[in-house]
């Protein structure tokens, strides 16, 4: 597949359209009304007493494998994941010892429950917001076979439905605990134009029920299922395996936590290096057997949140690289959840890390701000209509008035996102047809990422930017910028309206 575009081709930005292609964040996020539905059938049908210690229950398993993972000792060295034939083991083909679930978490039918009435609208959210983000970078991709790896009650599966409705038509899942895989059968019963579903135990019975010829999936997913492989070398085996069955992209999710945003940077870093590492087999001379091996889609490259396929700037940093989704909290959840002391809030925040690949090269574009002139706040001053200056008040007084709207003070205790729940086809269709309108922000290095939430203050605007240095995308580094309002008026305004997890066009 070629990635060049020409230079005619190319997306011409101006300023008003760098906003609309550099927006990726979501406000706050309502979870569908086919998801809320589902889960409060599921819950009526299981009847399951004590809910509430079921749920504070597995929040406290979370935690204990929280504290499990940092205490882990690292099994293997980083030459593992950077180059995993230097390894004492070369000799020997890898072979997984533990996987999902040896952590020491097991999904029986009371975590399963308590998982669907807590956890799941929230894993979705997340799933959701990467997905919406990948088919806004990559605008013509529309996956019709897909994998999803560790797939549990079928968070993945929904966020998907949601972001690609109508592409999708064949789906494999991998999840070895049963009663998940019931509860994930439940929850979709009723639900029209279904795809075709496999479950599997394991990649290893998935293999083997699938020709050879029909493994390759257009997209891959492995959400918040890697933290719970204790050992390195086997989380690197299962990914390493993930890639070989992708014929496009991959994406990978975990909890945004320091131990989750490693896991996120110690796979990106495997896998592009084992594509790095082909490419160059590929060029040795005398190697014809390799060439004939590579196909046009060989290498990789970073479809999102990194800027750039280099080594992470983030890494010998104190800092991690993460991001959040807002959810408004279904009724479920508003049931089951406890808090410390306090009113539980009518939303909660779900933090991520995640990294999307995709097979084939990065497309050499022009960089969005190349051959664009920005004018001072002094030069637009200086270029104002004084005739246009004069104010008329008495327009403003009776536009004011008809612009005033009565304030109703929603009490975020007795907030419930399941209030106007309403048929419809697609809930986002609105949402949908405004973004398919607004500019896409192309693959070439030329946009950063705000990593962290944008400080305001006064006329100046501070962004913690994870961005390229070259054209090519192959090296990156991680800058604090202050944009003034004085020296560029454009983009000021574009940082006063940036979010965290936006793009930067520099």
């Amino acid at each position: 597949m070629a990635n060049l575009i020409p230079e005619t081709a190319q997306k011409i930005f101006t300023p008003e359209t760098l906003l609309s292609a550099a927006k990726q964040s979501q406000g706050c996020l309502v979870i569908p009304v086919r998801l809320r539905r589902a889960i409060k059938r599921y819950l009526r049908e299981q009847e399951e007493p004590h809910m509430k210690r079921k749920v504070l229950r597995l929040s406290e398993s979370f935690s204990e494998i929280k504290d499990v993972n940092l205490m882990l000792t690292t099994t293997t060295s980083k030459e593992l994941v950077e180059d995993p034939f230097k390894s004492m083991e070369r000799s020997k083909r890898w072979k997984i010892k533990s996987a999902y679930g040896d952590i020491g978490l097991k999904y029986t039918d009371d975590e399963t429950v308590a998982y669907v009435a807590s956890r799941m609208p929230a894993v979705f959210s997340a799933c959701h917001r990467v997905f919406s983000e990948v088919r806004r970078r990559l605008p013509g991709f529309s996956p019709s076979k897909v994998l999803d790896f560790g797939a549990g009650t079928g968070s993945a599966f929904w966020a998907m439905r949601e972001v690609w409705p109508k592409s999708v038509e064949k789906v494999n899942l991998v999840e070895p605990s049963q009663s998940m895989q019931r509860a994930g059968r439940s929850l979709i019963q009723g639900l029209k134009d279904l795809p075709l579903i496999h479950s599997y135990n394991s990649i290893q019975a998935l293999t083997k029920s699938i020709n050879k010829s029909e493994r390759e999936h257009d997209l891959v997913i492995a959400s918040y299922v890697l933290g719970e492989v204790p050992s390195l070398k086997d989380r690197i085996t299962m990914v390493r395996q993930l890639w070989d069955l992708t014929r496009d992209v991959l994406v990978l999710i975990e909890p945004g936590t320091p131990h989750g945003s490693n896991i996120i940077s110690q796979m990106r870093s495997h896998i592009l290096w084992m594509e790095k590492r082909k490419c160059r087999k590929s060029k040795m001379p005398n190697n014809e057997a390799c060439k004939d091996l590579m196909s046009v889609k060989s290498g990789a490259f970073v479809v999102a949140p990194c800027a750039h396929d280099g080594h992470c700037p983030l890494e010998k940093s104190a800092k991690y690289c993460h991001f959040v989704q807002r959810l408004q909290r279904t009724t479920s959840q508003r049931a089951y959840k406890r808090s410390k002391g306090e009113p539980l809030r009518g939303f909660e925040d779900e933090k991520f890390s995640f990294v999307a690949f995709r097979r084939g090269q990065r497309p050499r574009v022009s960089w969005p701000l190349d051959g664009m002139k920005f004018e001072t706040l002094k030069e637009q001053h200086a270029k104002r209509n004084l005739d246009s200056l004069e104010i008329d008040y008495e327009d403003i007084i009776k536009q004011d008035e008809a612009d005033v709207v009565p304030y109703k003070e929603v009490n975020p205790i007795d907030y419930d996102s399941d209030a106007d729940e309403v048929d419809t086809v697609d809930n986002n269709s609105e949402d949908k047809e405004i973004e398919e309108g607004r500019a896409h922000a192309n693959l070439g290095g030329g946009w950063g990422r705000i990593i962290f939430s944008p400080v305001r203050r006064g006329r100046q605007v501070a962004l913690d930017v994870c961005r390229s240095i070259n054209k090519d995308g192959s090296e990156g580094s991680f800058e604090h910028i202050v944009v003034t309002k004085s020296r560029n008026p454009s983009l000021h305004h574009q940082a006063r309206r940036s979010l965290w997890g936006d793009l930067w066009p520099f």
